[in-house]
């Protein structure tokens, strides 16, 4: 542990510079608070100080509360009695902005007089992420400057506004060009004699019919989330009444929510996308070098994960089997890149340099001296065997060769390419510069450095790569097929789509699983259906027959105008046609159709996720709880705020989860057995959360 204070100052003239070094992002530790609030007190007393200017050593502005100290007793000064003893204070304060300035670090900003930054900073308020609201007045004082509206994008969002952005709100006053400290010192200058602005004591003016059709909108996406409708009362508290009246709401519902089920779930997550990433298996590998690489297709997938690679500054040479199809794709990698230059996430000389670092053929042997090449073909195992039989033969020896499949054989794929150590699976998400999720497969005789490579690239990429073993569906698609054989199970039982895309939602799923499908399109399940019908055990229950019978009329989604749903200018509605399928089906398989409830559809589905994990965790495919719930979260929807799926258990209790999948397999017979490793935590009272890496393996 460093004696450097986490707080100095160093008198400049007539101004008191405070810079607050608390590495690496200088997070509201005690000794921040403590600190700013005696040196802050130490200028204002000082009669020849006549400002004060609060900047950050280091890479960034104070970039939030320090989440180690959440949960434990508090101690003081808290948070709101240093800015509002800072804002009172009869000198003005001014913050010197780089970097980010994020949740409580942005609430120090605003409660200084003035705000300055360099015009790369970004600012923000992203506690709704963590299930909370700002609880240090940033409720209160956002909009008291910008205005309710803005107030409530950035709390509910939890978005990151940069420099230019924030100038036009108002919550920042200058971008400084040249020394950002100097800038704040001078424009602190400008401030002495004159009346102090204090956003505690701003009002904007209020359209309250505005900010209702607004606070309804975040309330239809919060999906079940408390803090975005905590949020809103604090906001709108804000726009009457006092300031100190509006304080007391906004610490009332932040207690609310500190305290509660959903806000300890999206802490565990916090945590869990960072522990995700030390991969157990691999502590000590070193990954091999990349500085290059190749993608075959340039379809959907294909084009994501070029867009992903070159946004990351990789050199991506990609392959397609005609010059058609590699003209189309590149009408894709522009149109992606001018939207961005149009939105103003890049400028124009970054779009020439991405689409400089993209080389387009038709030759596989282009791809001989990539460094890793990433296929993202049709998902057929005879396609892929070909593709890496000709990778092994060409590429160059210790690059890695990795398959973007969702559900097939890595071990078959890599005896293929005849090199098997160096192949492994990087299963991506569409649309895959977009979705953060990649799950990184290994094969049978996948080497540990090129499993560490797919890890490094798909952080490189910005993903979340989740490392686990091969089997079917690997981990995300087994589960995924697991529970809705049950959803598909109990809608011939008696239940319909569009009531169990009703009960999913508002569970907090972003969508349901037959509007997924209609999405999705349902000839995609229909062809794998038929590919693997001789491998169907007979003595598990065949839930595709409705599936079958809407397929058999053409209806494949959205695509076609139908599938489980009728689309009408592109609105969903239920369709008799449908209805009728789904009767006959159950009364040709002798089914007595009673109704459901909502509870049995979210409570049976969410037992099954977490019985098929428990047995993907005995089998060893993944290690920790944790690798279910980051795959579950940041591929299928799975609501934020529960956690992913073991973390619901363990809120739930774990013996509930197995007396309610033992329910289930009373239906659904075999496929549905209680997980062994279930039956065992329950008789040792353990938790998902007290289990470590590999505990469970075997079990």
């Amino acid at each position: 542990m460093s004696d450097k204070p986490a707080v100095s100052s160093v008198q400049k003239g007539d101004v008191l510079l405070v810079l607050v070094d608390n590495p690496p992002v200088n997070a509201i530790s005690q000794a921040v608070r403590a600190g700013l609030k005696e040196h802050v007190e130490k200028g204002m007393a000082d009669a020849a100080t006549k400002a004060i200017v609060i900047a950050c050593e280091g890479r960034t502005f104070v970039a939030g509360a320090d989440i180690r100290e959440f949960g434990k007793p508090p101690a003081g000064p808290s948070l709101q009695e240093l800015l509002n003893g800072m804002e009172a204070g009869n000198k003005p304060v001014v913050a010197a902005i780089h970097g980010t300035a994020l949740g409580g670090g942005f609430e120090i900003a605003m409660a200084c007089h003035a705000r300055v930054s360099d015009k790369a900073a970004r600012v923000g308020l992203p506690e709704v992420k963590l299930g909370l609201l700002p609880g240090a007045g940033g409720t209160q004082r956002v909009p008291r400057v910008a205005g309710a509206l803005v107030g409530l994008d950035l709390c509910t969002s939890g978005r990151m506004v940069p420099a230019a952005e924030a100038l036009k709100f108002g919550l920042i006053d200058k971008i400084v060009d040249g020394d950002l400290r100097e800038g704040a010192i001078e424009y602190a200058r400008s401030l002495v004699g004159k009346p102090l602005k204090r956003s505690s004591e701003q009002q904007q003016p209020f359209d309250e019919a505005a900010f209702d059709k607004a606070a309804a909108e975040v309330l239809k996406k919060a999906r079940g989330a408390m803090a975005p409708a905590k949020i809103i009362e604090c906001v709108k508290a804000s726009t009457h009444g006092t300031f100190k009246e509006g304080e007391a709401v906004e610490r009332k519902n932040f207690m609310e929510l500190l305290v509660s089920d959903q806000s300890k779930a999206m802490r565990y997550v916090f945590f869990a996308e960072r522990e995700v990433l030390k991969v157990p298996s691999l502590e000590g590998v070193e990954a091999r070098p990349v500085m290059s690489a190749g993608v075959i297709g340039s379809g959907t997938m294909g084009a994501g994960i070029t867009i992903s690679l070159i946004n990351s500054g990789m050199p991506v040479t990609v392959v397609e089997n005609s010059q058609e199809a590699l003209d189309k794709a590149m009408v894709r990698f522009k149109s992606t890149w001018e939207r961005d230059v149009k939105l103003g996430r890049i400028d124009q000389a970054t779009m020439d340099k991405r689409v400089g670092l993209l080389t387009l053929t038709t030759q596989f042997e282009a791809l001989a001296d990539k460094d890793i090449v990433i296929e993202a073909v049709f998902e057929e195992m005879a396609l892929k065997k070909e593709i890496f039989g000709k990778l092994g033969k060409i590429v160059k020896a210790g690059a890695v060769l990795a398959s973007n499949t969702s559900y097939l054989d890595i071990d078959a794929i890599g005896e293929a390419s005849g090199r098997p150590q160096d192949v492994i699976g990087m299963h991506f998400f569409s649309p895959a510069n977009i979705m953060r999720l990649v799950e990184v497969i290994d094969g049978g005789r996948s080497a540990k450095d090129a499993l560490a490579t797919g890890v490094a690239v798909g952080k490189r990429m910005g993903k979340l790569p989740v490392v686990m073993g091969n089997c079917d569906g690997f981990v995300g698609n087994r589960i995924l097929a697991t529970w809705r054989k049950v959803a598909d199970m109990m809608i011939e039982e008696g239940a319909y789509p569009q009531d169990f895309d009703a009960a999913m939602e508002a569970w907090g799923m972003a969508m349901g699983p037959y509007a997924v499908g209609d999405l999705a399109g349902l000839d995609i399940g229909m062809r794998r259906r038929k590919e693997f019908a001789h491998l169907r055990d007979n003595e598990k229950r065949d839930t595709g027959a409705i599936a079958d019978a809407i397929c058999a009329l053409g209806r494949y989604g959205q695509k076609t105008g139908s599938g489980y749903y009728k689309y009408v200018d592109g609105k969903r509605t239920v369709d008799p046609v449908v209805t009728e399928i789904i009767e006959r089906v159950s009364k040709e398989k002798g089914i007595t159709r009673k109704a459901i409830s909502a509870e049995q559809m979210t409570s049976w589905v969410h037992a099954s996720m977490v019985n098929e994990a428990a047995k993907i965790l005995s089998e060893n495919i993944v290690s920790r709880p944790l690798d279910v719930d980051i795959v579950k979260l940041n591929g299928y929807g799975f609501p934020v705020w529960r956690g992913g799926p073991m973390q619901e258990a363990d809120r739930i209790g774990i013996d509930k989860v197995l007396e309610t999948i033992k329910e289930v397999y009373k239906t659904a017979g075999k496929g549905f057995e209680p997980a062994s490793a279930l039956e065992w935590m329950v008789a040792n009272n353990k938790k998902f959360a007290d289990i470590k890496a590999g505990e469970l393996k075997g079990k």
